[in-house]
């Protein structure tokens, strides 16, 4: 008999009821049975955009597999900490590791985490994020345009709180300042939600994190969303639509950020089997999770194998040749199977 049920949070109370509120049931032949609890590394503080969703993901997982699915926060070094803790850990299927697959596939071209690529990793992707240009209620600022032209005035005067340079907001940023030329400060926070919560309190101007992370202080009235990083307004309930990007910088370059599970590559084929059936017919088809995605700004998206691998490939390559760009790469991304000459212009839903 299926043991019950407890879906035990480490660290962070996000998304509990929406976990709580989800019902499912085993429909395939499970290869894999476990005997102990889950460890599943979530390298960034709790609140952000990959705790969000893994703490909406990892409860259908654990119900699948009938044993606890234990969520341990360890953020640093722009998710490198956790994300090598993962790979450190003895292969057998007990310790998984979570996050956006563009930085896991991407550590070695900073050195965060040096010898390592997509091809590390069994990939199991759930929902596709966007970055949001953010600023608090009562900024100065009223629409992208007016921060940008402060942005190319003011430069280092204008302050962007991130989760950190390999950060989806750090990345972001980035990407806007080469895009636009422009020059800002940024600060670094353990994760996108405090990020968020520093920006909205006003000890940062700007925040250029996830939508997931801003959208609950947009509907609050506590930040103002100026310019999603996309081809098409961001539209959530409750929250007026947040316009293009494309709007102010036509030939900006984006691709789809990728969030998941991630397996690292030497564990028993009878994990990977197993938790390729329960993706398939528990995770692509659960309606809580499309729910939070329609709540709070991100794409239901879900895939895994070489599916999930193709999809996240745009993205893959985008941050690597970005950071070529930057001049933060250590390693030519060749190393790692991404040749900057087929770097792609995709368009983000």
């Amino acid at each position: 008999m299926k043991q019950p049920l407890r879906y035990i949070l480490a660290s962070g109370a996000g998304l509990l009821a929406l976990g709580a509120a989800m019902t499912t049931s085993m429909t395939f032949a499970q290869e894999w049975k476990p005997d102990h609890p889950i460890n599943l590394i979530v390298p960034w503080g709790a609140g952000g955009s990959t705790d969000q969703v893994i703490r909406v993901t990892a409860p259908i997982v654990a119900e699948a597999l009938g044993v606890d699915v234990v969520v341990v926060n360890q953020p640093g070094a722009s998710g490198a900490i956790g994300t090598q803790e993962v790979l450190n850990a003895p292969r057998d299927g007990y310790t998984w590791g979570a996050g956006a697959i563009g930085d896991n596939a991407t550590y070695a071209v900073t050195g965060l985490i040096p010898d390592t690529d997509i091809d590390d990793w069994h990939v199991y992707l759930s929902v596709a994020n966007v970055a949001v240009v953010g600023v608090a209620a009562d900024s100065e600022f009223e629409d992208f345009g007016q921060l940008l032209e402060a942005l190319r005035e003011r430069g280092n005067e204008i302050t962007v709180a991130t989760a950190g340079v390999g950060s989806s907001g750090g990345t972001a940023i980035a990407s806007l300042a080469e895009q636009a030329g422009f020059d800002y400060n940024m600060i670094t926070y353990d994760g996108g939600n405090p990020a968020v919560i520093a920006t909205a309190a006003g000890e940062a101007m700007v925040t250029t994190q996830l939508a997931v992370e801003q959208v609950e202080m947009i509907r609050g009235g506590r930040l103002r969303g100026l310019a999603v990083l996309s081809s098409e307004p961001l539209v959530v309930a409750g929250v007026d639509p947040i316009p293009p990007i494309t709007d102010w910088l036509p030939d900006m370059p984006l691709a789809m950020n990728y969030f998941g599970i991630f397996l690292p590559v030497g564990v028993p084929d009878e994990v990977v089997t197993t938790l390729d059936a329960i993706w398939a017919d528990q995770v692509e088809n659960s309606q809580t999770l499309r729910d939070y995605a329609e709540n709070f700004g991100a794409v239901f998206d879900p895939s895994y194998g070489a599916e999930a691998r193709a999809a996240a490939m745009p993205i893959v390559i985008d941050k690597a040749c970005a950071a070529v760009q930057r001049g933060e790469a250590v390693i030519d991304p060749v190393e790692i199977g991404v040749d900057c000459a087929t770097r792609t212009e995709v368009g983000a839903n």
